[in-house]
């Protein structure tokens, strides 16, 4: 039986109290109707942002979580704001991770892969939504803050910031 068909069968009060009853059980559920009931796509990703900025830098503590981190931002995505905001976060996360590596020094392959990652499908992203004016700049500053860094993480973001941003010059 498909979810579909199984909830056909109840009627609209039953559906409201089903709904209502996952609203009190399950945060993922409240999260989801808060975000849609209070329309504020701002305050949701300053939320997010801040439990970006905490995986980096925990308030007790000094354990870097980037499994945190990505666990914030796709459960931000999941709400299905809108894409400049969707980007916004994703750069927020490298840029957290390009002050972290600035002010602790070389990480790990690991951590430079995971950088790279998540500043290479905020590339495809911007360019898949057509946003690169809105953020050329703040990628172009994020490659230019790397300089330096080891493990060639500023050589791939250069790489990558070319390959999505030279066209746009």
């Amino acid at each position: 039986m498909t979810i579909k068909k199984y909830l056909q069968q109840f009627s609209k009060g039953q559906l409201i109290e089903q709904i209502n009853e996952l609203h009190k059980k399950y945060k993922d559920v409240k999260s989801y109707y808060s975000f849609f009931l209070n329309q504020d796509e701002e305050k949701t990703l300053k939320k997010y942002k801040a439990i970006i900025y905490e995986s980096f830098y925990p308030k007790r503590g000094n354990k870097l979580s980037l499994s945190q981190a990505r666990k914030a931002l796709s459960d931000f995505k999941k709400l299905s704001p809108s894409p400049h905001y969707i980007a916004d976060a994703m750069l927020y996360f490298v840029e957290c991770g390009v002050i972290f590596t600035n002010d602790f020094g070389d990480i790990d392959e690991p951590f430079y892969n995971s950088m790279e990652g998540m500043f290479k499908d905020a590339c495809i992203f911007i360019q898949k939504n057509g946003l690169e004016k809105l953020f050329k700049e703040r990628c172009k500053k994020i490659m230019e803050d790397t300089s330096g860094v080891g493990w060639g993480f500023h050589d791939y973001l250069t790489d990558t910031y070319c390959q999505f941003f030279e066209d746009t010059e």
